[in-house]
């Protein structure tokens, strides 16, 4: 067995949880040989992304559907609110219409933000990638099946965790360092107080990397989150010019 299928194994066995395969690997642990039913690649394999290595906890494997090239090309991630005020998705959609025309959009494919800014980068011609929190074989939330499919067709889908695995909650805060790893920078359209795109910041923070935020109104609950790490030295995107200027600049 090569060192790749023992890390697709190892992952399979143990669902893709990292500590559980870091374990296995210090004790050398042989695994049974899995029957996979999906592609990946391996953190020994070439394929594998430069930025993930910069990661504490790089992924051991990556699973996927759709087009792995992708990984190669120039990357921006977008992340923002499950729930989505007006404006919140005006701002993800102004985002995401504009900087597709030179970065691949990755997100998490959540509702919301994630779901808003796939579909207007694939709606205009560009490409995107989703990162997601369960195994390829579990399409949630269900309401985003059918943009789970077109991005799986025109675009990538990636997930540590093997086909299996379904939805465990404390895989969406584990799986937001991979949203941060992959982003050249990182724009954050709409974030309360206490969101848990904070985890997705702090992770693109650790890894010295662009955080940008839109600005909210005075008191608007909905936009907090932005506003603080403006204040606390977040770029500040408050118009159209200031995102095209990021195709220039970045």
């Amino acid at each position: 067995m090569n060192q790749r299928e023992y890390l697709a194994d190892l992952a399979y066995v143990h669902s893709g949880e990292w500590p559980r395969i870091a374990d296995a690997i210090r004790k050398k642990q042989q695994p049974y040989h899995c029957m996979k039913h999906e592609n990946y690649i391996t953190i020994a394999d070439e394929e594998y992304p430069d930025c993930l290595r910069q990661l504490r906890f790089p992924p051991w494997v990556l699973f996927y559907k759709g087009d792995i090239s992708l990984l190669k090309q120039p990357m921006i991630t977008i992340v923002g609110s499950r729930d989505l005020c007006a404006y919140g998705k005006q701002m993800s959609e102004m985002a995401a219409s504009i900087l597709q025309e030179k970065y691949v959009i990755v997100s998490g494919l959540a509702r919301g933000a994630d779901a808003v800014v796939a579909h207007t980068a694939m709606a205009c011609g560009g490409k995107t990638i989703a990162v997601i929190g369960s195994g390829l074989g579990t399409h949630y939330p269900y309401e985003n099946e059918y943009l789970y499919e077109q991005i799986a067709e025109n675009g990538l889908i990636l997930s540590e965790y093997p086909y299996p695995t379904g939805v465990r909650k404390h895989h969406f805060p584990w799986r937001n360092r991979i949203l941060a790893g992959l982003g050249e920078s990182l724009i954050v359209t709409q974030a309360k107080e206490n969101s848990g795109t904070m985890i997705t910041v702090n992770e693109a923070l650790n890894l010295s990397k662009d955080v940008y935020c839109i600005p909210y109104p005075m008191d608007d609950v909905h936009g907090g989150g932005c506003n603080r790490l403006i204040e606390e030295g977040a770029g500040m995107v408050d118009s159209r010019q200031q995102l095209i200027d990021l195709l220039e600049h970045n």
